[in-house]
This record gives C-alpha cells, structure tokens and sequence, in this order.
C-alpha cells in the first residue's frame, strides 16, 4: 500500500526548484554538484511546507525531462534524500517526501511560534503584537458584567450577538457606508470569515485571483479548499494595484472570487487609492465576480497625515459585488478571534445557514468584550496604543536593518505591520533555514506567491524593537553570511523547525 497521500508534478517541482535563486557564485566559490543542488532544493521545498511531506516525487526518468538533466543525476539526489530521511520509496509505490524522525511537521501557512520557545528564538514570522493593556483587562471585565443574561440562553448565535451586529453596522454607517444588522455576520476571526467565503462562492476548482504577493495562510487556505489561485501581480513598490492587469484577468479567467488586500496590504504595505478602488469594483462587477476587501489593517495608519481612502464597500453602492471582511485581531490582539463580514443581506443569510455545518457560531464572551470596547471609546484608546507601539517597532527595525544590512531594499509604508524586503539577491527560502540556526525566524518570499515567485524576498513586521530589533538584524546579517558562504545549503537538516 503506498504511504503518499498526494503527488507533485515534474512541471510544478520544476518551477518551484527553479524559483530559488541564489547569487551568482564568486571568485572561488565551489558549487556542490549537480546532484547535491537538487537534493537541497527538494529538502528546502519540504522544510519550508511548499512541497507537502507525504508527497509523492516525479519518477526520475520524468523529473530529469523537466529539469534537463540527467537521470543519475535525479537518481543520486533521491538516494541523498532518503539518506537524510527526506524521501522514503518502495518498489512499485514510487518515492514520496518525509521528514527525519524527531523534527516536527512543517507547516505550509505561517504559525505563532509557541511561547515556551520565544526565549531562544527570535520570532519574525508573526505579525502580531501583545495584547494593548489595560484595555483587554478591562474589556474582559466589562464583557463579564454583561455575560448573565446571555448565560441562561443556549448561546449559539450563528450570525452573531444582535447588540455586536448592530454596533458593527453603526459603525459602517458612521464612515459614510450606510449599513443594517442584516448585513453582518460576526466570526471567529478573518479567517473563518474567509474560510465562509470561499465555501460559499468558491467551490472546489473554482478559480480565486489573488495578488501576488498576499497573505501566506489565507493562500493556504483557498488552496486546502481546492481553489485554483489565479495571481495578479502588483505594481513596483508602494504604489500597489496595476488596474490594467486587474481587468484582463477579470475578463479573461472570470473568477468566482478575488481576494484583496487594500489597506496596508500584506505583505508590502501598499495603500490602494481611491481611483483604484473604484476601477478595481467596476472590474469585478463587469466579470461577474465576488470581491472579497480584507479590511483587517485598515485602522493601522502609522504617520501623521495618511488620509484613508473611503472603504472599497463605498465604490458598491448596490451591494452586489464586495463583500468586506474585517476583525479585530490586527488592530487589537491576535488573541481576540473576533471576525465579521459586511455584505448583502442575502449573502449573509446564506453564510450564516452554512455555518450549521462549520461552528456554529463565535464564542459569547469575546463578543461580549468587543463590544464594550466599541461602545465606551475603549477601542479607539486601545488602537492608538497599537499605533504607536508598531510605529516605534518599525522606525527601530529600519535603523536596524539598514545598518547590518545595508544592501537590502526597501519601501517604508505608512502603515499596517509589515515590510517587504529584497534580500540582496540572495534566496529568501535559504535565508529563513539559515535563520533557524542563528535564532531568528523570518518567513521566505515564495510563501506570500504562487508556485514559487518571490524567492528573492523576507518579510519583516513590526513586531519587535529596542535592543530585540537591534540582535534581529544582527542574527539576519549573520544568517546572510551562512547563505552567502553556503552553509545553509549542506546535507545536514537544521536542528530545529518552526513553520
């Protein structure tokens, strides 16, 4: 009986190991052989999650085709996998992809790292911050006077508590987006909330366009729900959404869903303008096509001065076309799974009778304490404190970074969490292996693309500062130089995993 549960194509492994570039090899520099540079790539795909462990591997006759080499090439790279214990195989089964014994899964999206190991680790692959205090204590507090007469009910509220529907829709409707409870539905988080969207509108096989960049685990997420991701690439820096680009695959691959980002998306930071706003829900209306706007960083402006364009709802007076997630987990905390979706009246009915069959509804008293924080001003203090806190984070971690590694690049956003860097030409996917065994862990540029784009690139939040922005960068620079010398390219997997 063969032991892989899913397969990888010569083309698609072809195209992944071809993503990672490194720099052009210096004077002296000894390149491994042919066959040891395939096996390291194959073992990195694995180790970042890219390639799924219990895949099954090309045939070699069939992988040495799509990568133009020879076939003892493919056949002794196999062999220095399953010494290593990254490839198991069986006569008639074929080869299938592991990880040695003791090294924990890797995950394919981007994981907290848990607490018990923030000691040793520096943690840069979580965009987010702890808990704004007092105002989580004191939320909680409020939530808990308000709990007793919730308490004598079943307190299964699939489309959210009426008194959190109505403040959302208040809120809505204060930013000049005239908005009725009927038109939210409270979650358990973005995600879940997206995690809806995709069930209800995408479908398996269904085409889904993203940007590319985007969001690692919401990625993840549409590819787990069998989506066929379509990517539309960003513009250059900043300046964020290329509306040519957007219409074109709107018109000609017809997506059922397009999933964006357009306040401080992650991972660039871009801000989308209010003209590429309203091409962008023109566009998709024209394609017959649901717009999903992950509101989730929009109150996260960090200088003075950022006028915030109208939400892209605002360009959708009908209804028909956006539907808008938002949350409280970036704003706030992580730790408070608070989602919601605003859109048409319908939609939200049917999200909410699919969710008999997902989770029933979100917890009570996490509702309870968001809306204590929308109705006493507790949430407006608290988000202020985020600012602040993030905006120090990321005026230390450019110093930082600028000084250790002054040939990396760059844009600063005026807001959100993180910041998008080329890594000097060097291999983001190796510089985030490299990472691990110097004690800092910062996610690789492909897990924000589609089959293997951005290698060149880190992404860096706005989680840290002082004195721990200043040893990230130097653990960054120190792990450069394991890249640079390619040590981070030997035979020998890192010690430890964190996805």
């Amino acid at each position: 009986m063969a032991q892989w549960t899913s397969a990888v194509g010569a083309a698609q492994l072809g195209r992944l190991l071809n993503s990672q570039q490194d720099r052009p090899a210096g004077p002296g520099t000894r390149r491994p052989p042919a066959y040891r540079a395939l096996a390291d790539g194959v073992r990195l795909l694995v180790l970042e999650g890219r390639v799924p462990v219990a895949a099954r591997l090309p045939a070699e006759r069939e992988l040495a085709l799509a990568l133009s080499v020879s076939r003892t090439t493919v056949a002794a790279a196999y062999e220095a996998l399953r010494a290593e214990g990254f490839l198991e195989s069986r006569r008639g089964a074929g080869s299938w992809t592991a990880v040695p014994a003791g090294n924990p899964l890797p995950a394919r999206g981007l994981e907290p790292l848990p607490p018990e190991a923030l000691g040793s680790l520096i943690d840069l692959g979580t965009a987010a911050l702890p808990a704004p205090e007092p105002w989580l204590t004191r939320a909680v507090q409020g939530a808990l006077e308000e709990l007793p007469p919730y308490a004598r009910t079943h307190g299964d509220y699939p489309a959210g508590l009426p008194v959190l529907r109505a403040m959302i829709a208040e809120r809505y409707t204060a930013r000049g987006i005239p908005t009725m409870p009927e038109q939210i539905m409270v979650t358990t988080g973005a995600m879940g909330a997206i995690d809806a969207i995709c069930h209800l509108f995408g479908g398996r096989g269904e085409r889904i366009a993203v940007e590319s960049p985007s969001y690692a685990n919401i990625l993840q997420l549409m590819r787990e729900a069998g989506a066929r991701l379509v990517p539309v690439a960003m513009a250059e820096g900043l300046t964020g959404w290329d509306m040519d680009r957007w219409r074109q695959v709107l018109r000609e691959a017809a997506p059922r869903i397009a999933y964006v980002v357009a306040d401080f998306h992650n991972p660039t930071g871009a801000l989308a303008d209010e003209d590429q706003r309203r091409r962008l829900v023109d566009a998709a209306r024209s394609a017959g096509t649901v717009l999903v706007a992950d509101e989730t960083m929009s109150e996260l402006w960090l200088d003075d001065g950022v006028e915030m364009p109208r939400p892209v709802c605002g360009f959708d007076p009908a209804g028909s076309t956006v539907v808008t997630v938002g949350s409280a987990s970036k704003a706030f905390w992580a730790g408070m799974r608070i989602g919601w979706v605003r859109a048409a009246p319908d939609v939200i009915r049917s999200l909410v009778s699919a969710r008999a069959y997902a989770d029933l509804g979100t917890p009570v008293l996490e509702q309870l304490a968001v809306n204590w924080l929308f109705g006493t001003g507790g949430w407006e203090q608290a988000v202020e404190l985020r600012r602040a806190q993030a905006r120090q984070n990321r005026d230390d971690l450019l110093t930082a970074v600028r000084r250790e590694l002054p040939n990396w690049e760059f844009e600063v956003p005026r807001g959100g969490l993180t910041l998008w860097v080329r890594a000097g030409g060097l291999s983001g996917s190796r510089l985030a292996e490299a990472g691990e065994r110097v004690g800092v862990r910062v996610p690789s540029g492909p897990r924000f693309g589609v089959d293997g784009a951005f290698e060149g690139y880190v992404r860096l939040p706005f989680t840290v500062g002082g004195a721990v922005a200043d040893e990230a960068a130097a653990r960054l620079a120190a792990a450069a130089r394991l890249v640079e010398a390619g040590a981070s390219g030997g035979g020998e997997a890192p010690r430890t995993f964190v996805a």
